[in-house]
């Protein structure tokens, strides 16, 4: 007479923990003496193994997947507890995959915004650096006419239209025209303040556009043409944005060059 076997779900009860204390003392006194059901438990371990990872931070190691698959797909007879067995094991897997796809879209999404933090950080740097080397090359070209040997400054003074604005004027044959104001007022919508040089010919010529700041303040520095006429006066309208081929609108400000020479102060 062949050893009597257990209820046929026993060994997937007892891999899974499910035995009374009893029930668990019998089984494993039966496994001492029957090869098939020690057998039977362990090709059930591989699945227990991988039911036990659910509970860890990531997906169940490969080796531990490749046993569950196969533990799964083996051709066995399938009790409740087995069938039980077989879909835990596939929710191991799902859970161990979705886990894993969290884990690396969190990781991804964490990269690119890395990513994206460090190009706008370079974009903010370049356009410093950017301004500041505007801004040293506006500084060096205004001290350069402001130094040169020709230059000549003219004080512009307030008009009816601004009384308390200001400017003075360097001027430089070779390098050009600066111009420093102060307290001009705000412009309207739609317009600009220009500079005009006005010399022996009729028409006056124009020099640029002046933008003050919100403190009246506005400078700039002009490239005149090296044949240009010596200076007679200078003078500050307000125009249409984008500046008039002669002017067209109060004078804001006015100063007249009673003599141009290098280095001598010109009095209007």
């Amino acid at each position: 007479m062949g050893v009597p076997h257990p209820p046929a779900d026993q060994a997937d009860l007892y891999v899974l923990g499910a035995l009374s204390a009893t029930e668990r003392a019998d089984f494993e006194a039966h496994l001492a003496l029957c090869a098939a059901c020690a057998a039977e438990v362990r090709a059930l371990m591989p699945v227990a193994d991988a039911l036990g990872s659910l509970g860890s931070d990531g997906p169940p190691p490969a080796a531990a997947r490749g046993r569950l698959m196969a533990a799964v797909g083996r051709d066995r007879a399938r009790t409740p507890a087995a069938a039980w067995l077989a879909l835990a094991a596939a929710l191991v897997v799902a859970a161990g995959s979705a886990i894993a796809a969290v884990q690396l879209r969190a990781r991804t999404t964490g990269l690119e915004q890395a990513v994206r933090d460090a190009v706008a950080r370079a974009e903010i740097s370049e356009r410093r650096a950017a301004d500041m080397r505007r801004a040293v090359d506006r500084s060096a070209s205004m001290l350069a006419v402001m130094l040169a040997p020709d230059v000549a400054r003219v004080e512009l003074a307030g008009q009816p239209a601004a009384p308390s604005a200001s400017a003075r004027a360097y001027w430089s044959r070779a390098r050009g025209l600066v111009i420093h104001a102060a307290n001009l007022p705000p412009l309207p919508a739609g317009r600009t303040y220009q500079l005009w040089v006005l010399t022996s010919q009729p028409a006056p010529i124009s020099a640029g556009l002046l933008k003050p700041d919100d403190t009246g303040a506005a400078s700039g520095v002009f490239d005149t043409p090296p044949d240009i006429p010596t200076p007679t006066a200078m003078a500050v309208t307000i125009e249409p944005e984008g500046g008039v081929p002669s002017p067209t609108g109060d004078k804001y400000l006015v100063g007249v060059a009673h003599e141009v020479a290098a280095g001598r102060r010109v009095r209007s």
